[in-house]
């Protein structure tokens, strides 16, 4: 008699603890009711991000209790952008949850929300607080409102709990911190983004990760974001056009102290030094626009070559 086939994992949920030992077992049992409420085969991958509480105890605790579990320890804390990292390299689910273990997400109420708005066929479901009361609403609205404006993503929530299908994840690439704007590197590579309208709690245990000060960074970031998304591709576009205004500021500025020249007889020396230097300065971002073509050239026909190759290579696998 030929064996049963276990069905295989639909949904992984992916969350960083960093310090949540009071709420990993609410948790783990929110989720895997959610999981039963939703009639799907879930799992649950926990990164302890370097936690010095009990966090690793309780998780393992968990463990043995359920099956569904799987647990990845970082020695150090390490963000969340290297958990979504490590996370993605031990999921097995076709649905990718990413949820924060200090429960102002109820795994219960928010799980079903996401995969019921993934089944109108969005790559991404992000969800968005309702009555939040953590104190960061208003500089959250900001961050909220310049990425919606910078990247045209009709999302109101940026960094809050996702749905995502896996295969969005491999084409992506995130330095760190970057997390906080998976949703513009997504629509940018084209996905579709949904989004579903959540309920926020105040955590009841351990204390929020997150602060106010990295508000003027994320700002420099939002700009780093979008020039990479825009320009990537075609460094020129912004190399050129900068250097063309410039290499023209500095063109007209000296045909004007030509005309000085020759019809008064005035010499403006130190604007005639600002206007060489224009020039050059455009001349020398056209070179740079020149060389970044150039680089941008290569990767292209690497990842080319490399696309070939995985072909190749998959035609050579038995069976094909």
């Amino acid at each position: 008699m030929a064996k049963t086939q276990k069905k295989s994992i639909e949904v992984s949920a992916l969350v960083a603890a960093h310090n949540e030992e009071g709420n990993i077992a609410t948790f783990v049992d929110k989720t895997l009711k959610a999981y039963s409420a939703c009639a799907v085969v879930g799992e649950i991958v926990f990164i302890d991000d370097g936690s010095t509480d009990g966090t690793l105890a309780a998780l393992e605790c968990c463990q043995r209790e359920h099956e569904r579990i799987k647990i990845v320890k970082h020695r150090k804390k390490s963000g969340l952008t290297e958990c979504l990292k490590t996370g993605l390299k031990n999921i097995s689910g076709e649905i990718v949850l990413l949820l924060p273990a200090d429960l102002e997400s109820d795994p219960e109420e928010d799980i079903p929300k996401l995969l019921r708005e993934m089944e109108k066929g969005y790559d991404v479901v992000a969800g968005w607080r309702q009555h939040r009361g953590d104190g960061k609403v208003l500089s959250s609205m900001l961050y909220n409102t310049v990425s919606r404006w910078l990247f045209r993503v009709p999302v109101h929530d940026m960094n809050w709990i996702k749905a995502v299908k896996v295969g969005v994840f491999e084409n992506l690439h995130f330095r760190s911190d970057w997390h906080r704007y998976m949703l513009p590197v997504m629509a940018a590579a084209g996905y579709t983004i949904g989004e579903v309208q959540t309920n926020w709690y105040p955590r009841r245990a351990g204390k929020s990760k997150f602060g106010l000060s990295r508000a003027a960074i994320s700002f420099f970031d939002l700009l780093a974001v979008k020039f990479l998304l825009v320009f990537t591709r075609k460094p020129m576009f912004f190399f050129g056009s900068v250097g063309v205004i410039f290499i023209g500021i500095g063109f007209a500025m000296g045909l004007y102290l030509l005309y000085l020249y020759l019809a008064l007889g005035a010499n403006k020396l130190p604007v005639l030094l600002v206007a060489l230097v224009l020039v050059l300065f455009g001349v020398i971002l056209l070179m740079l626009g020149c060389l970044s073509e150039l680089i941008v050239s290569g990767q292209q026909r690497m990842e080319e070559i490399e696309e070939r190759l995985g072909e190749h290579h998959r035609d050579k696998e038995p069976g094909r």
